[in-house]
């Protein structure tokens, strides 16, 4: 009998011991030049860097540009590292090499505690966990723009890729001058020996680099970077401007139909009966219907293909269905917000749910805080399910012809979306295309690939010309992957000092990454039933020094799709934890700062993050009469963020002044981060003000702007953002805003008005 059994990596088959696939170096990410597409005259001297005849440069974008500036950010890498002018870079879309993978994206999501992570202090399980899940991610190459790793994932890679192409550069120039490397520089893309006067752009040296030996490769030292951490225009913003930038809504190829839909107003139902649709047909400018299954995830439905957009959606508007509801039942999210509080309520009676983080003994503490006669805190909370509700409405052009796909997509996941265009049109994934265009607005709703597949299967009956399905405004907001409602019931043990020295939370919500997995990634067959470090961030990961805890959550399936929302579950969860700390200080007796502080013992960038909020904010000095502040501190995505909002509800409720500050590691660029926490926190007063989605008998209830508010010009308050100077690596930026500015309002409304508000949305 033959046996093999895995164990961190090392593996035995017959008694041989193998050195196991986890115990060798990771694979390199520098990627080889055929991995670059090559016009007339350029140079590939890596998987990500060119160089073209006018001593231009090529990046590899990997990256969806969705507003959050990456386009700009990454080439300043590059730019910084070849010491070339930031106007010098274009950017080419990335092929579908594993190099492109996004590697900080899973190593993101393993659930560590930051105590655990602190820079300079990591445990030897966090090391080995990293390493393992690392070399996993670069074999899978799975390319998504997500969970604000971006920067993180390419701060290496990319600076590696363009100092190797630099040392190229400057080997070749040694060799036909002949003078030694170190006496020749490079400035703003001009290589040059100033004591023989010879010099020359990177186009006159790449075809002679690309076979020169790199030598010692070495990245500048912080000291003499002159891009990196300086505000630089965003290169996107002139195309934008002008209207030439192109999203997905503006692809326009030879042949172009369009196509509208309209899916079961069931969740999960379907198409039944079509009474008129021989009527419809005759229609002018309607050319055929198309029954659309339950593709990726997407509720069943039809679709109509026309000569424009307009005739299209007149047609399926015009459309007589009979729908079937869905097999499994019709959901209610007010009998879904009730169910789960009481599976919260349940996991946090029974030790029950899986505890994402536990430390001390617990029940010991509990009993014998009890039995001393010290004060407990308990309390639940609640948040709603939410759409993304992003400007660009679910859009996607695709053409099959001749055994080929061509896709034009706003996504986040080329590969997924490549490799699920193979499967609707049963082509092997080679014969895919994937063109990625600007995103009007992701949040994680494009991390999903679900419209390809709709657009290839229209694709496919149009006679190879290409088609663009275009969801209406309410389509694209009843048929959502929703961030999940969650509840939460948390209790502590306070002792003599007010300090809270045990600290329960059990939790209870859906897990998106298992219903994602399943619905997005072909190679998966059947369920997936996994523990998902989002469902309970934010609660497990506090940086709070309270020595016996147990946090928990129980992973729920209630029916409603469910999908990765700007910030996840830190977007409620630290609604909850943040609440429910301020709970504590009051029960304290103690300032809400102060308490704060006085529990971040070992955590010396968390209290410094929070203290520089709080000065900026003037924390300590009253208000304009009628005002009351509140705070919030939260980590998310490798970021600390703390806020302090300024609040009146006199003659109704205002939003005056947002102080930010935040420590996100080294900064790339000073006004991305800024515009990025500004982004966040606006999206977040957003969710926190009007944020919902109403379910009955299937069916969601908003079905566009007016039915979910969004926050207006006028309601934006004064928002100020603080850096914090960091040694360590970057981090994320695009989330990291969002997540304390919810509980930084409700705790300002209970420190003017007396009432705690435990749900979302805050009630006005």
């Amino acid at each position: 009998m033959r046996r093999r059994t895995w164990l961190l990596g090392a593996t035995t088959a017959g008694g041989a011991l193998l050195v196991g696939w986890g115990l060798l170096p990771p694979r390199s990410r520098l990627g080889a030049r055929t991995l670059m597409a090559l016009q007339a005259g350029e140079v590939a001297l890596n998987g990500w860097i060119k160089v073209a005849t006018d001593g231009s440069v090529a990046l590899a974008m990997h990256r969806s540009e969705m507003g959050q500036g990456v386009h700009t950010a990454l080439a300043m890498l590059v730019a910084e590292e070849l010491d070339i002018g930031l106007d010098r870079i274009r950017l080419e879309q990335a092929g579908h090499d594993s190099i492109y993978g996004n590697v900080a994206m899973f190593v993101a999501a393993l659930p560590f505690h930051p105590r655990d992570k602190e820079p300079g202090h990591e445990t030897d399980g966090v090391r080995l966990g990293e390493h393992l899940v690392g070399k996993l991610a670069r074999e899978l190459g799975i390319n998504a723009t997500g969970a604000s790793t971006t920067i993180a994932d390419a701060w290496e890679p990319l600076r590696l890729a363009a100092a190797t192409a630099r040392a190229q550069l400057v080997g070749a120039a040694s060799l036909r001058w002949r003078q030694p490397r170190e006496e020749i520089t490079v400035q703003r893309g001009v290589i040059a020996h100033a004591a023989s006067g010879a010099s020359g752009h990177f186009g006159e040296f790449a075809a002679a680099a690309a076979a020169t030996p790199t030598g010692e490769v070495r990245l500048k030292p912080r000291e003499t970077w002159t891009l990196i951490g300086r505000p630089a225009p965003r290169t996107d913003v002139p195309a934008k401007t002008d209207g030439s930038a192109v999203f997905g809504l503006d692809v326009r190829p030879e042949g172009l139909l369009y196509a509208a839909v309209r899916m079961c107003p069931m969740l999960g139902g379907a198409p039944q009966r079509i009474t008129n649709e021989d009527e419809v047909l005759k229609r002018p400018g309607a050319l055929r219907l198309v029954r659309l299954p339950a593709l990726a995830g997407l509720t069943a439905g039809v679709a109509v293909v026309g000569r424009s957009s307009w005739h299209a959606q007149q047609a399926v508007d015009a459309l007589a269905i009979d729908w079937a509801p869905p097999p499994a039942g019709t959901v209610d999210s007010v009998a879904i917000a009730a169910a789960l509080e009481t599976r919260a309520r349940e996991a946090f009676a029974d030790d029950g749910g899986l505890p994402f983080h536990a430390r001390g003994d617990l029940a010991a503490a509990e009993q014998a805080a009890a039995g001393s006669g010290a004060r407990a805190v308990e309390a639940s909370y609640r948040a709603p399910y939410l759409a993304h509700a992003a400007l660009e409405p679910i859009n996607c052009t695709a053409r099959v012809k001749g055994g080929r796909v061509e896709v034009w997509a706003s996504t986040q996941v080329p590969g997924i979306a490549r490799a699920l265009a193979a499967r609707a049109a049963g082509v092997k994934e080679e014969a895919v295309t994937v063109h990625v265009t600007l995103l009007g607005g992701g949040f994680g709703r494009r991390l999903d690939a679900d419209f390809v597949t709709q657009a290839v299967a229209v694709a496919q009956v149009t006679g190879g010309r290409p088609v663009q399905i275009l969801w209406s405004r309410s389509e694209d907001m009843t048929h959502d992957y929703y961030r999940p409602a969650a509840a939460a019931v948390m209790k502590a043990w306070l002792g003599s000092d007010g300090k809270p020295q045990t600290l329960r939370i059990a939790s209870a919500g859906d897990a998106i990454t298992p219903r994602w997995m399943e619905r997005g990634l072909p190679w998966l067959t059947g369920p997936v039933d996994a523990p998902d470090k989002s469902t309970a961030e934010g609660l497990f990961d506090l940086p709070y020094d309270v020595p016996h805890q147990r946090i928990a959550h129980a992973a729920t399936r209630s029916g409603v799709p469910v999908g990765y929302w700007r910030a996840v579950g830190h977007s409620h969860n630290a609604f909850f934890s943040e609440g429910f700390v301020d709970e504590l200080a009051q029960a304290a007796g103690q300032d809400p700062v102060a308490y704060r502080l006085s529990l971040l013992a070992g955590m010396p960038r968390h209290a410094a993050v929070l203290q520089l909020a709080a000065d900026k904010a003037g924390w300590g000095k009253p208000p304009p009469a009628g005002r009351a502040r509140g705070v919030a501190l939260h980590e998310s995505f490798g970021s600390i963020v703390a806020q302090v909002v300024e609040v009146s509800v006199a003659p109704k409720l205002a939003v005056h002044r947002v102080v930010c500050a935040v420590d996100c590691g080294t900064v790339v660029n000073p006004a991305i981060v800024v515009r990025q926490m500004e982004s966040g926190i606006v999206f977040g007063l957003t969710a926190a003000l009007y944020g919902r989605i109403d379910i009955v008998a299937s069916e969601v209830q908003q079905k566009n702007y007016p039915d979910q508010k969004l926050l207006t010009l006028a309601e934006t308050p004064v928002i100020e953002t603080h850096l914090v100077p960091s040694p360590h690596a970057p981090a994320g930026v695009g989330e990291p805003g969002l997540p304390p500015i919810a509980p930084a309002l409700a705790n300002a409304l209970f420190a003017l008005t007396g009432v705690r508000q435990r749900e979302l949305p805050l009630k006005l």
